[in-house]
């Protein structure tokens, strides 16, 4: 892995997927999916620039086979396939910001692939199909450069059985074509290839407006009722957290309950995905509904640069649900941060939150020690200066990719501090610091509620 890691230059969390030498820019996909046998085949147009001189790049494609490659003004180019990894050879170096188009034709029977973390990627279901692609799963379905760093438009086109409703991304066509049905979506910002959402089942849609939003809830019939109690509320979310972190950043919002049951909910690029199991009519999971909607912000709008500080994604959907809370009349941010502290205390202190290492990544710790770090540092630099920043960090590194280094140096500008020793000790040291002295009450929260 390591050897490979140092050739393609993928990320060293997720060393043999991606390649550094080349951006991707636009992605076009026009795809086939028959539900009933799970054949998937499709036909990728990819539109990506040189970041350095190179005579080959290599795209991610996983228990997939690609049939033919093209390169556009290039008919001497060669490609081999092996091994998950797809690499294409031109006839002549390509110099630092060369475009290329190349176009892949490609087929198969998808599933997931498996990773340290589970198994990532396309996912049968009882009667349908989703992605769950974090962190590097994207290839179980299209070729791709699966970096964090990587961030395209896209336009996808599929064609399944007429039955089935589609979700990727936002709709710009659904019609008829004999016996089946072909859609047509589009992601018109920068989107990393892990984000890019599909999800096909027997749905029902309904659209609705989330605090001036148009958004839709796409969910099987029989749950109509769990699915309008569970989400009644996620226009206030929205309200919240868009003058919280300023405006919703794409065009619209997506959510897909499944009919099967899944471990976790999941974002996507304007989108997340929930299973029945977490839909249950009582409201038991409603922080999970504001942490993933919390995600368009964090993690989809401004991505990672690199796993490692993947703190970034979570730490702010984790506190955004203390935000909530307090908001909506449950406890407020400070006593969660304490109960949560109280926890986290008693846990080993041998984790380093700005580089957790690739085995610790999706580590709880990870999600609630980033909120308390943000936390910490709302105490110390006051809320006005806070929510400040949170706004300018969505508004200056929005469609883009952003580091740790980027989250500090910005901390510094807004507050007009110097928070290095801060910044150190939250980010840098393995043990717990201490929350600064504040004189809001000091009574934590009694329930922590369902942990998932």
């Amino acid at each position: 892995m390591r050897s490979r890691a140092r050739r393609w230059g993928g990320d060293d969390y997720t060393p043999d997927t991606g390649d550094t030498r080349y951006q991707t820019r636009h992605v076009e996909l026009d795809l086939a999916y028959k539900v009933a046998n799970n054949r998937l085949s499709g036909r990728a147009e990819i539109t990506g620039e040189a970041r350095e001189a190179t005579a080959s790049i290599a795209f991610d494609l996983t228990h997939l086979k690609a049939s033919s490659v093209r390169v556009a003004g290039d008919k001497r180019a060669r490609f081999e396939h092996r091994h998950g990894r797809l690499e294409v050879m031109f006839s002549r170096e390509l110099a630092p910001g060369d475009e290329f188009v190349v176009t892949i034709d490609y087929a198969g029977s998808p599933k997931p692939r498996r990773s340290p973390w589970g198994t990532l990627g396309w996912e049968e279901l009882e009667d349908g199909a989703t992605v769950a692609s974090q962190p590097n799963g994207a290839s179980t379905w299209f070729p791709c450069n699966d970096h964090p760093r990587d961030k395209a438009s896209y336009t996808i086109r599929i064609q399944t059985e007429t039955l089935y409703d589609v979700v990727a991304g936002r709709r710009t066509e659904n019609r008829p074509r004999g016996g089946t049905r072909a859609w047509t979506f589009r992601l018109d910002q920068p989107t990393a290839a892990y984000l890019v959402p599909l999800q096909i089942g027997r749905y029902t849609s309904e659209s609705v407006t989330l605090d001036s939003v148009p958004a839709e809830l796409h969910y099987p019939p029989m749950i109509a009722s769990r699915v309008r109690h569970d989400f009644r509320r996620l226009s206030e979310m929205m309200a919240l957290f868009q003058s919280s972190y300023g405006p919703y950043p794409f065009a619209d919002y997506t959510v897909v309950i499944t009919a099967d049951e899944l471990e976790i909910p999941l974002e996507a690029q304007g989108s997340a995905v929930f299973g029945a199991n977490l839909v249950d009519g009582k409201g038991t999971y409603e922080r999970l509904v504001a942490h993933e909607l919390a995600h368009q912000w964090f993690g989809n709008a401004v991505g990672l640069a690199a796993w490692r500080d993947i703190w970034l994604n979570e730490g702010p959907a984790c506190y955004a649900e203390w935000i909530w809370s307090e908001a909506s009349g449950g406890d407020t941010a400070h006593a969660l941060a304490l109960a949560h502290y109280a926890r986290l205390a008693e846990k080993d202190q041998d984790l380093v939150l700005a580089d957790p290492g690739a085995e610790r990544m999706f580590d709880d710790r990870v999600y609630k020690r980033g909120a308390l770090a943000l936390h910490a540092l709302r105490l110390t630099i006051g809320d006005e200066a806070f929510f400040e920043l949170l706004r300018a960090w969505t508004s200056r590194h929005g469609n883009g990719t952003a580091t740790t280094a980027d989250f500090v140096r910005l901390a510094e500008e807004v507050s007009g501090q110097n928070l290095g020793e801060f910044f150190e000790a939250w980010l840098s040291q393995e043990r717990l610091p201490e929350l600064p002295a504040t004189d809001l009450p000091d009574t934590p929260a009694s329930d922590l509620g369902v942990e998932v």
